[in-house]
């Protein structure tokens, strides 16, 4: 028997498969999905078996080493899945495998100096080697680098390399009492025979420990002694979670029914669903009530949410519905968390997945039905390879079970509109919010007119005359400005100069709270200087305000209330999100947000949101930017107001009359459309046409652009005349951790050989440079 093998090296010389003999012994377990030790040149490395077959035309085939899985880590489907994807997003397919993987099935590898005969060696370099002859191929090495080279090349000394997994399961240790009346000194011993005497089944070795302060030397000389043995039993990793588990009890408005009813008459078919529904419409009820009759029907159902903040609120909703046949997936989780979250789904102990982007990869095998909420959020992304959007892959993979893919939001994205205006999704649409409450007020605060009359706060007059009365009602404040840290910029007022990353071309932003400057692309950090390093005048000048000066502005203004601030700064630690978020509910008065706090969260008492500085997104570079502009306001407005008490909303911007805030005022979604889809239509972007971004990167400028000519002229001679290739321009911020970056973008209606000609740029061009190619592009 032969096996196809794909090896555990992301690199396009391997980005395919070998052949391999497989050993007698593994024919009857071997299976395709599972990872295998093979032989790779001087080494033992990891690869997953892709196919079986009988025959091979290669010659002088290596054996398999080892079998690293009884039960495959990758299902058929997601073994095809992976090819599809890996030519859809010229992505190698090692690393497709890598992110359907929790990182505890990824290998690292390990090497070791092993000796076939101590007597050969020189002194020194034999006390290297322990009592089993081997030697840790390490920095303590290479003192003795020249000998051991010299031994190597006689067959005295070998490097080995062994396979590593990084995480591991979890074992709770019991003991169990063998020989109850062997006699023993000591009284320790003495005490652990009597403890496991008095119960007729073994006892947790930390418990017993507790009850007789005994070590766990006196266990082993007990286990030596074969008085008590030892039970490993595996068990998982328990997540801790702030909310408890929530069931309540919904019954659905008329729309919700409509929408309900669609959806459930068309569980066994594939088609996408569009659920339109305004903030508070009442989605997640449909989700969950649709999930449970896919269950009922003995399948499985993955639910996707975009921020990691959501999941808290999301799981504590699914865990009172369908109890521990949850798990849960996002990158928060420790690598033994989500590897034990993972076993359970592999293992089919589980009905239902809630997580992240990653979370579309679920080793489901009867899926039911796939959600996606908030599918408009640009979180479902992502930037590196293996470059997918998880509605993509959510759309093969409900293509292939046959099921319905339904994707919610009350801003949904235009192409996704598009594409329901267009017949190929059903349109659902819930116009009026569940419990019956009126959708918030929204004011636009011109800051050009409260900077004239001589306002120099952060907050319009209205924004701090509302939070004024908000905190004397003991309501719950939620305020909004989508840029962390303490000032975006610092300027020496003698010189004009702005300190600058020294990696990129971007300037460093100040933050307070250790007093350094932060590059946000790079992730270099320094001292804040209290002198000009250009010119060395003490006059530094900290401008424009992020997340931290607004915290710092509210504690100075409002002293006794409870300020909360959640940002990507503050939800660094394990569970932070879920923490400030628990604590923000039930003792705080203003929270203080980046996007994070925008979408999803429902809290009874928030009655008033303010937006900061809602124009700061509308110029960036983006062709979805005012679409993004309008989703952020529209989705933030709707946290206020969702329960009994009335909800107010006020907009600070310096640019009131542009259309993406005029109508997220109104929550005039169909407005925004028809505006947004003219202005589309002329500068020639999605969905009138598809647009590709390839991005090239390097540490010489003029080498990237001239490779990115080079390629620019390849595509205009490859591929069809109506296609629309332009650059290579360099970005606004051309330099990110000392690597230039140029882009390339390419726009067609429907080229029949884009997918080709990429793979061909790929295959070609990935060697000589880095390279992305991005069919869902963020442009730069």
């Amino acid at each position: 028997m032969i096996a196809e093998v794909l090896v555990d090296v992301p690199a396009k010389a391997v980005d395919r498969t070998f052949d391999y003999a497989v050993p007698a012994a593994f024919e009857s377990i071997i299976e395709m999905g599972q990872r295998v030790q093979v032989p790779f040149g001087p080494r033992f490395i990891m690869g997953y078996v892709l196919q079986l077959k009988e025959t091979t035309e290669v010659q002088g085939l290596k054996a398999i080493k080892g079998v690293m899985d009884l039960v495959p880590s990758l299902t058929r489907e997601l073994l095809e899945l992976g090819k599809t994807m890996q030519f859809t997003t010229t992505s190698p397919l090692v690393s497709i495998y890598h992110a359907m993987l929790p990182r505890a099935l990824q290998s690292k590898y390990k090497k070791t100096l092993v000796c076939h005969d101590i007597t050969k060696l020189d002194s020194d370099v034999a006390g290297l080697f322990n009592r089993y002859q081997e030697a840790p191929y390490n920095d303590s090495i290479i003192p003795f680098l020249p000998a051991i080279k010299q031994y190597i090349q006689q067959g005295v000394i070998e490097i080995r390399h062994t396979i590593q997994q990084r995480g591991h399961k979890k074992y709770i240790t019991y003991l169990a009492l063998e020989q109850p009346d062997f006699p023993v000194r000591g009284a320790k011993q003495q005490a652990i025979i009597k403890y496991l005497a008095d119960y007729d089944e073994p006892q947790l070795k930390r418990q017993v420990l507790m009850a007789t302060k005994a070590s766990h030397s006196t266990i082993k000389s007990l286990l030596e002694k074969g008085i008590v043995t030892e039970i490993e039993e595996e068990t998982y990793r328990q997540i801790q979670h702030r909310y408890d588990a929530l069931n309540k009890c919904v019954t659905f408005t008329a729309e919700q029914q409509v929408a309900y009813d669609a959806i459930h008459q068309n569980l066994n078919q594939h088609q996408t669903f569009l659920l339109k529904g305004v903030t508070g419409s009442g989605k997640t009820e449909i989700y969950l009530n649709i999930i449970e009759d896919v269950v009922t029907q003995g399948k499985q159902a993955i639910m996707l949410v975009p921020e990691i903040s959501l999941t808290p609120m999301m799981v504590s909703r699914f865990k009172g519905r369908f109890g521990e046949k949850v798990a849960l997936l996002h990158s928060r989780l420790s690598i033994g968390e989500k590897y034990d979250e993972w076993r359970k789904i592999r293992r089919k102990e589980v009905d239902v997945v809630v997580g992240a982007r990653s979370a579309i990869f679920a080793p489901f095998e009867h899926l039911g039905v796939i959600i996606i909420d908030e599918e408009h959020t640009d979180s479902y992304k992502q930037d590196t390879l293996p470059t997918y959007h998880a509605k993509d892959v959510a759309m093969m993979r409900a293509e292939y079970y046959d099921i319905p893919l339904i994707l919610g939001s009350a801003t949904p994205s235009v192409d996704s509109y598009f594409e329901a205006l267009e017949g190929r999704y059903t349109m659902l649409t819930m116009e009026e919010r569940a419990n019956q409450t009126t959708l918030p007020d929204v004011y636009i605060e011109d800051m050009r007119y409260e900077f004239q009359g001589g306002n120099r706060s952060i907050f319009s007059k209205r924004l701090k005359a509302l939070i004024d009365d908000r905190l004397a009602k003991k309501q719950q404040i939620m305020l909004l400005l989508n840029r962390r840290g303490h000032s975006t910029f610092v300027m020496c007022r003698n010189c004009g100069e702005v300190i600058m990353c020294p990696n990129c071309d971007i300037s460093l932003t100040y933050h307070e709270r250790n007093d350094t400057l932060r590059c946000h692309y790079c992730g270099h950090d320094e001292q804040n200087p209290t002198n000009c390093p250009y010119c060395g005048s003490p006059h530094i000048r900290y401008m424009g305000i992020g997340t931290e000066k607004v915290e710092e502005t509210v504690k100075e203004m409002y002293p006794e209330a409870k300020v909360i601030r959640m940002d990507t700064d503050t939800t660094t630690s394990k569970n932070a999100h879920e923490e400030l978020l628990y604590q923000f509910e039930h003792e705080g008065d203003i929270l203080i947000g980046t996007q994070m706090i925008a979408k999803g969260l429902d809290f009874p008492n928030v009655t008033l949101v303010g937006v900061l500085a809602a124009d700061m997104s509308l110029n960036l570079p983006d062709y979805q930017a005012v679409e993004r502009t309008f989703q952020l306001l529209t989705q933030v407005s709707g946290r206020a107001g969702r329960h009994e008490l009335e909800g107010e909303v006020v907009i600070q911007t310096y640019n009131p009359d542009h259309y993406a805030i005029l109508y997220a005022k109104d929550h005039d979604y169909e407005s925004f459309y028809k505006t947004e889809m003219k202005i589309r239509q002329l500068g020639g972007y999605t969905p009138y046409y598809n647009i590709v971004q390839i991005l090239i990167r390097d540490k010489d400028v003029k080498r990237v652009l001239k490779i990115g000519t080079s390629i620019v002229m390849q595509c205009r001679k490859e591929l069809e005349d109506d296609v629309i290739v332009l650059g290579p321009v360099l970005p606004k911020v051309a330099r990110i951790n000392n690597y230039y970056r140029a882009q390339i973008i390419i726009k067609h209606q429907q080229s029949p050989s884009i997918d080709r000609v990429l793979k061909e740029l790929y295959n070609t061009y990935n060697e000589t440079i880095m390279m992305a190619i991005d069919k869902h592009p963020q442009l730069l």
